[in-house]
């Protein structure tokens, strides 16, 4: 989950840390830092918070580097955020320097033998096992081989990068489970833990595989598996280009991603949908997996946070329309309740940034087991499509606020597209139906950026609650899902409120007791097969004097008496509505957090990618 650069080349190498590290941030702000190699030997400086208050220290008192660096933005697992807990470390002697994604999990023993071997240990992390790790196999091997060496005593993730005092021309690093890339550029190379780190300088870039080392200096790269075998790899050419990962204008990222919906719903219906001809095409790689499934297939879903609610729509859709028996998991859980697979099992996981790491083990368990994996995913070359079977990806373009929006529509777009593919092939919906769903699907784009248009309600509304302290989320069947979504934005990105998502249908079985005058609540009251018993719902929560803010069909008279406040989005197929729901729910959240005070972007103890257990 934090965020790494390292860099080799010409200077300033400072300046090119922080301006690559601050494109990092959403990935760790409890504390950042950077060691540099130079004439002094290593410098090194830390500071507790975000990106800025490290900026302000070298401002104060600069720092220099000639030509190699490393940097790290943390999210704190062992040891509080504190500055010597903030990474890098240091080996004993101060000529070994070290950052460190992901979680060393027989660092305690590995601790205890480094402390018999005379070790000194700075901070309560268990990254400066690493250091001193490495310090311990370099008195008798040289420094790219007693890294290797130190990384095979590792159990647990990471991704690393390594800058030593006597080789100041050599960065070196390596990832298991947690990920890192390889930047190359014009007489420099990078390291870093997200393609956006490095879109400023080169978008060539190697995604290094498990239990893989580099080793870069400005006149190449040299790749090997633990062992110290060569590996060869050409450069992939990221697509997107760095005004995607920038505000441009924008107060808030999660602003500016929530009004990419309709582009991001687009692409990732291009080139797959062809309405008019009733056709959805994959590429061939898809196309072969889907034709492999038997009549006996079911399908287990796994995601997690934002993902998961995706799963649970999909699982609405896939049983409904394809007819396919679906489980849905959290990944967290998936692997420890001893799941019975076989080869006509499938497993779809669904991620964001590809290196989940409950996903992935999850991937993994399922591959053990002899189940096909189909992975949704919108990070190309990443971990998890490149371990599963199949791939179909979302075309969202770089998320950076932690909090997803235009993942989740871009999510419910793909599995949208495989349930009316699979509902075709299974011979389960007639022609004329399919085109009819079809043209409703293209039309996505259109009326999401419809249903932006209720911004300026939405901000009356935002006024009026904002300082409500407790929300609920209700809604029915596809909507049920977008109830839990829409509760997790709002506590994600305002954790001065506690909100929870629940079916409408379970309200009288516990948390209506909690209902009390003027207690928010949000319904999904869209035009459905179950619209009046979630009109029933409203009537109980107004029957103790709730406050009901209602999300329904534009159309819907009916429900303006039902209604505190209402929102409503263009009518369409309820298998639809989610991805509608979705706007004014994300919306919502965004314009309390604001009106609150909250880090939207980068909102406390949260990360954006989840690459630790």
């Amino acid at each position: 989950m934090c965020g790494i650069v390292g860099y080799v080349g010409k200077p300033p190498v400072v300046q090119t840390l922080l301006d690559c590290l601050g494109r990092l941030e959403y990935r760790g702000y409890d504390s950042a830092g950077i060691a540099v190699v130079n004439d002094k030997g290593i410098e090194i400086r830390k500071r507790v918070g975000k990106i800025k208050e490290l900026v302000a220290s070298i401002k104060q008192k600069p720092l220099d580097g000639e030509r190699l660096g490393i940097s790290h933005s943390r999210w704190a697992t062992h040891g509080e955020p504190t500055e010597v807990n903030a990474h890098p470390h240091l080996d004993c002697r101060g000529e070994l320097a070290l950052v460190h994604n992901g979680i060393v999990e027989n660092y305690a023993e590995l601790k205890a033998r480094l402390l018999g071997q005379g070790h000194r240990f700075r901070s309560q992390t268990d990254t400066e096992v690493i250091a001193h790790l490495v310090e311990e196999h370099a008195k008798r091997l040289p420094l790219a081989e007693a890294f290797r060496s130190a990384l095979k005593e590792l159990r647990g993730s990471y991704a690393l990068c390594l800058i030593a005092k006597r080789d100041p021309t050599h960065l070196y690093g390596a990832r298991a489970g947690s990920p890192l890339i390889v930047g190359l550029g014009k007489g420099e190379a990078f390291l870093a833990s997200d393609v956006p780190a490095v879109l400023a300088r080169t978008r060539r870039v190697i995604y290094l595989n498990e239990q893989e080392v580099v080793e870069l200096s400005t006149s190449g790269v040299k790749l090997t598996t633990l062992n110290g075998a060569p590996i060869t790899r050409k450069p992939s050419t990221v697509s997107w280009d760095l005004s995607a990962a920038q505000k441009e204008g924008y107060d808030h990222f999660m602003l500016k991603e929530i009004v990419e919906q309709p582009s991001a719903v687009e692409q990732t219906l291009c080139t797959r949908l062809d309405a008019a001809k009733g056709q959805i095409a994959f590429d061939r790689r898809t196309r072969t997996f889907l034709s492999r499934l038997t009549s006996q297939e079911k399908f287990v879903i796994i995601a997690c946070g934002t993902a998961y609610h995706a799963g649970l729509v999909g699982e609405y859709m896939l049983e409904e329309l394809a007819h396919v028996p679906v489980d849905v998991d959290l990944a967290s859980e998936f692997r420890y309740r001893a799941p019975m697979l076989d080869r006509d099992t499938t497993v779809i996981a669904i991620t964001q940034s590809g290196e989940t790491a409950d996903t992935l083990a999850g991937v993994r368990l399922a591959k053990e087991q002899g189940a096909k994996v189909l992975a949704i995913c919108n990070v190309m070359g990443s971990s998890i499509p490149r371990e599963a079977d199949a791939v179909i990806y979302t075309h969202a373009g770089p998320e950076i606020a932690v909090a997803s929006t235009k993942a989740y529509t871009s999510q419910l777009t793909v599995l949208y597209l495989l349930t009316l593919s699979l509902a075709k092939r299974r011979g389960l919906v007639t022609s004329a139906r399919l085109r009819e769903l079809l043209t409703t699907l293209g039309r996505l784009p259109k009326l999401i950026e419809r249903a932006l248009e209720v911004e300026p309600a939405i901000k009356r509304i935002a006024r009026r609650y904002a300082r409500a302290r407790d929300f609920y989320y209700l809604g029915r069947r596809y909507n049920f899902p977008s109830a839990l979504e829409g509760a997790l934005k709002l506590k994600e990105i305002c954790p001065r409120i506690h909100a929870e998502g629940y079916a409408a249908g379970e309200m009288k079985h516990g948390p209506i007791s909690l209902i009390r005058k003027g207690w928010p609540v949000v319904f999904l009251a869209t035009d459905s097969a179950v619209y009046e018993k979630v009109v029933s719902n409203i009537e109980e929560v107004r029957a103790r004097k709730g406050e009901c803010l209602i999300i329904a069909s534009e159309g819907d008279r009916a429900i303006r008496r039902h209604a505190d406040a209402l929102i409503t989005v263009p009518k369409t197929e309820e298998l639809f509505s989610p991805i509608l729901a979705a706007i004014p729910l994300q919306l919502l959240a965004y314009h309390i957090a604001r009106l609150n005070g909250c880090d939207i972007d980068q909102p406390p103890n949260l990360a954006k990618s989840v690459t630790v257990e």
